[in-house]
């Protein structure tokens, strides 16, 4: 098992993956919408804006990971995890820890000061992030669910508040997932 950076020619696998574990967890509709959010993604993987990690075996891509910037004003840098995969016949084995911890010291090797995700806080609280208020750092749109808003430093210092609501990438500018 390794894990890599993925770029542009790896779409479709991307896509295929995230299609069947979102399809198998949480029915076609999902599957559809997070398969194509994930091709949309990584169609425009810059390692910059966008950046995506995978973990194989044996060539076969059984896990992956955006992290898209969130862009404000201040001269800071964030980075939201979101989506994440892990093929169903390798869940609860850690690879999903695994690979998430990779792409967390990529990102802070790459001088990014925080990570945010908005997910299941059990699953993301084994692998650092814990909740985030919206007087601390906002949303780019409405929550939903805010207690899924999760954040970690990057920095060992505590994360600073910033009074502005960030830009996302535009694949993630809509409600829907949100």
């Amino acid at each position: 098992m390794n894990h890599r950076i993925l770029d542009n020619k790896n779409q479709k696998e991307i896509a295929d993956l995230f299609t069947s574990v979102f399809t198998s967890s949480e029915g076609e509709k999902a599957g559809k919408l997070i398969g194509d959010l994930a091709s949309e993604l990584s169609s425009d993987i810059d390692n910059d804006e966008i950046i995506c990690f995978g973990t194989y075996e044996n060539e076969l891509l059984i896990g992956s990971i955006f992290f898209t910037r969130l862009r404000f004003n201040e001269s800071i840098l964030v980075y939201m995890l979101a989506p994440v995969a892990v093929s169903t016949e390798h869940q609860g084995k850690g690879i999903g820890q695994a690979l998430i911890n990779y792409g967390l010291n990529a990102i802070k090797n790459g001088s990014a000061n925080v990570a945010i995700t908005y997910g299941d806080p059990s699953f993301y609280s084994r692998v650092g992030f814990e909740p985030l208020s919206e007087d601390v750092i906002q949303a780019p749109l409405e929550l939903s669910m805010p207690v899924g808003w999760l954040g970690q430093s990057l920095t060992g210092d505590p994360i600073s508040a910033i009074n502005e609501r960030p830009t996302c990438v535009k694949q993630f500018n809509h409600p829907i997932y949100w």
